[in-house]
């Protein structure tokens, strides 16, 4: 019975350091606390290759307004970036898994007290297979770089983040606090920049 209790520890102590290296990322870039990842679905198999769907992205497409709600959350879009080479996007294992990436598109956002800080981006890869091994690899030791301008007193260890394959594209929506611990309900605003996805439908019916 010791045993098996000084066992669970080890693990439980196992599991905490884990998770505090997940959030401190490679050691000088955030990396969010929370991580939801999803590959492909069969739904997008209109767009499943970048030959079927080969119109490249526009800022004017991905981020039509200036603003994404949800709820009570508001947040106002602060810069866009259309990059034509996804490495400085990205870190870790995810720079080598986005080869082939022709575009990384993305954007900020905050809430208008400042207390919550987000980014959107939306890469264009070759196909779904790749759109998966970039998901995968957001769990495998890389993630994605803070938008430049990015408060310095974003808390990455605070933050939730959502990747998605969706056809030969993937999009990734990160938001979190900025500074003090008091507690941000992040919620509406994962909701709200996680909601700019679904502008991918519309290529869907072209």
């Amino acid at each position: 019975m010791r045993l098996w209790i000084a066992v669970a520890a080890v693990l439980v102590a196992v599991a905490g350091v884990a998770a505090f290296l997940w959030a401190r990322g490679d050691g000088s870039v955030p990396r969010p606390a929370v991580l939801h990842r999803e590959t492909g679905t069969a739904h997008y198999a209109p767009i499943a290759t970048r030959a079927a769907d080969p119109d490249p992205l526009t800022v004017a497409e991905i981020f039509p307004t200036g603003s994404v709600t949800a709820g009570a959350a508001e947040l106002a879009r602060q810069e866009t970036e259309s990059l034509t080479d996804c490495a400085p996007a990205l870190w870790g294992g995810a720079e080598a898994a986005a080869a082939g990436c022709t575009q990384a598109l993305r954007a900020r956002y905050a809430t208008g007290d400042g207390r919550v800080h987000g980014q959107f981006v939306i890469f264009n890869l070759a196909d779904a297979a790749s759109a998966d091994r970039l998901v995968t690899a957001f769990g495998d030791g890389g993630f994605v770089r803070p938008a430049p301008g990015t408060p310095d007193a974003f808390d990455g260890s605070r933050s939730w983040a959502q990747a998605r394959a969706l056809g030969h594209y993937v999009t990734v929506s990160w938001v979190g606090p900025v500074g003090g611990r008091d507690r941000v309900d992040l919620t509406y605003p994962q909701l709200a920049v996680d909601g700019l996805s679904l502008v991918i439908q519309r290529r869907l019916v072209r």
